[in-house]
């Protein structure tokens, strides 16, 4: 992710606005919230509250008038969330909040009296210099849609970033928690066994882990299950972390790392178990007949097949929030329904042994990303730049948000091949009984 942007100096000093730029902001506020009755306050450069008030849990600031003017003649939220990246806004308390108000906008119906009055507002605040640089934001955030590029785009901003908060493990998917207080480090680890002991490994066995990350699946598993386990990644910064953290626990003989896209692995090598956690978001709803016929082909008879990953409850639409994620998070993500991902799997020729929802599990993950992430604000900001730090932290929050609000889940999806012989347990209490494991 670009960060070469610093905050315009006009943006992140208190500005000087003509009157009526703050007459004009205040009609626009009041008129646009008229009947929003959440948790958000809004203020303006002045230090007036015009929007709920002080003790507010989440306080907008509109740091110019700009802003206001773009949001009323473009009529696009993404147009205020571009405003905040290029510190026109800022955010103050818990940020999750603040996408109540995105809804309640793009759900707003004004009469036409009331459109002309915003307009007419909109129309006394001065044109600034906000689209053109907001457009080069913009620009620069935004990757040409293949998958190398938009990989390195989204996990090859830095190792170091991604340490500061990540577990120390540096899984970047959904925990798994014992209950609401368990520290993160402890519930990732409980993710890490829980998918060995659903995929029911023995010693012995080979298994392919499509997106493998900074390797610690592939660590966990061959440390404490004794297998032999591949891992592929199509980011660079990835692939030198996991190498070099194989070496560091001494599991060469056990784990491989490759920098390979899943689509050039070989057919003739089968694998016993194959895992994907946190990938298949970015194959793209009209590739997951090649994904799962490729997943099919390589896993042997018998085998077992577990696929993690976020699920939306209407498809991939075009809205302000994909729109956003697109541009500036995950160039070519598409999230689809569970459903549709269950009936691509069938056709592709597995049999469905296991679905299991960790929407609530997301929640709690991402809650205490965004927490980490923002006491460690300072250090980000020196490694990646302001703007990139704001979109982290805006993407994370809105990401909670909808994890809460039940439109975006999580699946874990046990599989094998259909009509063959299962060779797992009839009953699934031996996925619960976590077994002792080897700590480095």
């Amino acid at each position: 992710m670009s960060t070469s942007h610093d905050l315009p100096a006009s943006a992140a000093m208190t500005a000087t606005e003509p009157l009526a730029a703050t007459v004009a902001a205040r009609v626009i506020l009041h008129t646009l919230l008229d009947a929003y009755s959440g948790p958000v306050a809004a203020a303006l450069w002045t230090g007036e509250t015009v929007i709920g008030d002080e003790a507010s849990p989440c306080r907008v600031i509109f740091r110019r008038s700009a802003p206001l003017r773009d949001l009323v003649l473009h009529q696009d939220v993404i147009r205020l969330a571009e405003a905040y990246l290029g510190g026109y806004v800022d955010v103050e308390g818990d940020m999750e909040l603040l996408l109540g108000i995105s809804d309640y906008l793009q759900e707003l119906e004004l009469s036409l009296s009331l459109r002309f009055r915003l307009m007419r507002e909109a129309l006394r605040i001065p044109v600034a210099t906000i689209e053109k640089e907001a457009s080069a934001v913009r620009a620069a955030e935004k990757r040409q849609r293949n998958c190398q590029s938009s990989i390195a785009h989204h996990y090859d901003v830095s190792n170091e970033f991604y340490r500061l908060w990540l577990d120390p493990e540096m899984v970047y998917s959904c925990a798994y928690f014992d209950d609401p207080d368990q520290d993160l480090c402890s519930a990732q680890q409980n993710k890490l066994d829980y998918i060995c002991r659903k995929l029911r490994l023995v010693p012995g066995q080979s298994m392919l882990d499509i997106g493998c990350g900074w390797g610690a699946l592939a660590c966990w598993a061959a440390r404490n299950y004794d297998v032999h386990v591949y891992g592929i990644t199509l980011s660079e910064q990835q692939y030198d972390f996991a190498v070099e953290r194989v070496k560091k626990e001494g599991l060469q003989e056990s784990v491989t790392i490759e920098l390979r896209d899943y689509r050039d692995l070989p057919g003739d090598i089968g694998y016993d178990r194959i895992v994907s956690v946190g990938m298949f978001e970015h194959i793209g709803v009209k590739n997951f007949p090649g994904y799962f016929g490729t997943v099919k082909q390589l896993l042997k008879p018998g085998g077992l097949f577990l696929n993690h990953g976020i699920t939306n409850d209407t498809g991939w639409r075009n809205t302000p929030v994909t729109r956003f994620m697109n541009c500036y998070v995950f160039p070519d993500a598409e999230l689809a329904r569970i459903s549709q991902v269950i009936t691509a799997m069938e056709d592709a020729g597995f049999e469905i042994i296991d679905v299991e929802g960790l929407r609530r599990h997301y929640v709690l993950t991402l809650r205490r990303w965004v927490q980490t992430l923002k006491n460690r604000r300072a250090q980000a900001v020196a490694i990646v730049g302001e703007p990139s730090f704001r979109v982290w932290e805006l993407y994370m929050a809105g990401s909670a948000y909808y994890f809460e609000l039940g439109s975006s889940g999580l699946f874990q999806v046990l599989a094998g091949h259909a009509q063959q012989p299962l060779s797992i347990p009839l009953r699934r209490e031996d996925i619960y009984q976590a077994k002792e494991v080897n700590d480095v």
